[in-house]
């Protein structure tokens, strides 16, 4: 990549001496395979911690309740951010808050719970590419926090 088209601040921001910086969060496995788990801007800070959304989306993905799920930071003045959970649940599946909420207390370390809540949806908001639209419901958040 030689950089962003008329934009020099994104281009110095992406690349540093001659190296990509992509943003990317990930790891090499043992076999020699990268793995991309997560994106640097979409990590959650919460009180110096970083909680990777991804990882708390593939735990909730695993509750026989859950058809889909995504997780967000959301803003807190003492915490910086807390995790919250948007959840579609399996058809004829009663499911509450307080369940989703032990089930991941019960998976994961302290600073991971699901402190911002759980609010259930009836579908995730994708790209056509089936990403995430994080941005989306970080703006639904924004507008029921706002009025």
């Amino acid at each position: 990549m030689k950089g962003y088209l008329n934009n020099q601040r994104a281009t110095d921001d992406m690349i540093k001496d001659g190296w990509l910086y992509s943003g990317d969060v990930g790891h090499v496995r043992e076999d020699g395979c990268i793995v991309i788990t997560d994106r640097l801007k979409e990590l959650i800070k919460y009180k110096g911690f970083q909680v990777p959304p991804a990882e708390l989306e593939d735990l909730l993905l695993k509750h026989p309740g859950i058809q889909d799920a995504a997780v967000i930071g959301v803003p807190d003045e003492v915490a910086g951010e807390l995790p919250r959970a948007y959840v579609v649940p399996k058809p004829d599946k009663p499911l509450t808050q307080e369940e989703v909420c032990k089930f991941v207390e019960e998976n994961v370390s302290a600073y991971k719970r699901l402190r911002g809540g759980v609010e259930f949806m009836e579908v995730i908001p994708k790209s056509p590419s089936g990403k995430i639209l994080r941005r989306i419901l970080r703006d639904e958040y924004s507008t029921k926090v706002s009025t």
